[in-house]
């Protein structure tokens, strides 16, 4: 399994947390998003890896060269990242789909077990990871389901229509590979194909009648990093730490 780790973004919502670091090098633990997002891809035997930059992307590579350790990665950089959104960022890493892969968000932190339940889960050619909870919010990323198949995807669903959330991890095996890659091209050759969310890919292909399983993983620990409140979350799930403290005291 290959692993797709979308990271071009600079996370302008955690200014000033971001004035010269892209989101996925704030400091978590002993570590940063993106070391530890590699360190637990590498405890499920995930060997290789592909970073999409964009924002200050010499700082993520200078980072990715200290590593000794975990998935063989290569970075490619989006030069679109400040005018296009990550739909865009997908379709410039096609050429790493060719075998059985996984897209991770550049902002989600997830535990072992987690990922481990998503590798685990049945053959399918398209899944999509979700967590159902009590209530959701405007931001978060909306599913509706008819038992585990996805019907739709979108910020924008109903709470009568909702009963998830994706958390921006997706497993693609098989015929899902071209069929996403294929729905990319398509979008793109659209007049707002660098404007959309990848997501909306998949929502287009579920509404076309494509089969997408989900993986429910609710209970496992996870989180999305989109602002300073989120930070403080994130740390207090996966590790605060001293070079946080002192980066961000006079913040």
């Amino acid at each position: 399994m290959h692993a797709i780790i979308l990271s071009a973004g600079r996370g302008s919502r955690l200014l000033p947390l971001t004035t010269d670091l892209p989101k996925c090098l704030l400091p978590i633990g002993m570590t940063t998003v993106l070391g530890m997002q590699l360190d637990t891809l590498a405890k499920a035997g995930v060997k290789t890896a592909t970073i999409v930059t964009g924002f200050n992307a010499h700082l993520v590579k200078d980072e990715l060269a200290k590593r000794q350790k975990g998935p063989k990665v290569k970075t490619l950089f989006n030069p679109f990242y400040q005018v296009a959104d990550n739909l865009a960022s997908c379709w410039m890493v096609r050429k790493s789909m060719k075998k059985d892969f996984l897209i991770i968000n550049g902002d989600t932190l997830f535990s072992a077990t987690l990922l481990q339940k998503v590798l685990d889960a049945p053959a399918a050619d398209i899944t999509v990871t979700i967590d159902k909870k009590d209530r959701y919010d405007g931001d978060d990323m909306k599913v509706t389901l008819d038992g585990p198949q996805l019907l739709s995807i979108g910020k924008t669903l109903t709470p009568q229509q909702t009963q998830g959330e994706s958390i921006g991890m997706l497993r693609f095996m098989g015929e899902g590979r071209k069929t996403f890659k294929n729905e990319l091209k398509r979008r793109m050759r659209n007049e707002d194909g660098t404007k959309s969310w990848y997501l909306s890919a998949i929502d287009h292909l579920a509404k076309s009648g494509v089969h997408i399983n989900t993986t429910n993983i609710q209970g496992e620990t996870w989180a999305e990093l989109d602002t300073p409140e989120d930070y403080e979350v994130c740390r207090e799930l996966f590790g605060t730490s001293e070079v946080a403290r002192r980066r961000f005291a006079v913040i």
